[in-house]
């Protein structure tokens, strides 16, 4: 972590989108712990630069689909925040590999690829959000309680409220809980089991992806080209 946390870079039109949230106590209390963290030499992911990677990446007024993840990568050189996503060089996660098994069987021509680098997505419009941005080494949830969940709890409501047509895709019960902050008269849930091997192949069979695009297609959107 380093202080550029304290002067939040983000996308433009997410600055406006979130002005307010950026002026609550609750979020400099996040920046403070963060802060006083570092000074305690604990490692943090992702780096600094990237803690809101998935915003710089898909503009507010740009996201057709969300993704959402719980937390961050907690292994060295993993994170780079993008839920799901990981750096090229960096091995495919678990949870990854079947959502590239669903691909493989609901979209056509698509090929597993070698790598978990997500960012092609992102680039389309496929906002790839965590609700946890940050996470310390090797301690899976442990900044759950920090007050991130109530900046990305106010994300997601933001786009339900001001936004048409986004294809959300909740997979898991963590996600699915999120569901309460949409407005399903305007947007569409998708809800799956997590990918996570530990749901054995519960996640397989739910063609999110074809059925996303369709969606798109239907509001007379671009669809998304899910080949990596």
């Amino acid at each position: 972590m380093d202080n550029k946390v304290t002067s939040v870079q983000i996308e433009e039109s997410w600055k406006i989108a979130l002005k307010e949230e950026f002026a609550k106590p609750y979020f400099g209390q996040i920046k403070q712990f963060l802060v006083e963290q570092k000074k305690l030499n604990k490692t943090i992911y992702p780096p600094g630069p990237l803690i809101f990677n998935a915003f710089n990446t898909t503009p507010f007024n740009e996201v057709k689909i969300v993704i959402l993840g719980q937390d961050p990568y907690h292994g060295p050189g993993q994170a780079h925040g993008l839920s799901f996503s990981v750096p090229m060089g960096v091995r495919v996660p678990a949870s990854l590999r079947n959502v590239y098994k669903e691909l493989v069987d609901d979209i056509e021509g698509f090929e597993k690829p070698n790598h978990g680098h997500l960012v092609s997505w992102a680039n389309q419009g496929v906002f790839l959000l965590n609700a946890m941005l940050t996470v310390e080494h090797k301690k899976a949830g442990s900044h759950k309680k920090i007050g991130w969940q109530h900046f990305t709890n106010a994300v997601i409501k933001k786009l339900s409220d001001e936004q048409e047509g986004i294809i959300f895709m909740l997979w898991g019960n963590f996600a699915k809980q999120k569901k309460e902050l949409i407005d399903t008269d305007r947007h569409h849930v998708l809800e799956a089991t997590h990918p996570s091997p530990l749901a054995g192949n519960a996640f397989l069979g739910n063609k999110h992806f074809s059925t996303a695009n369709q969606l798109l297609k239907a509001q007379g959107k671009t669809p998304i080209d899910w080949k990596l």
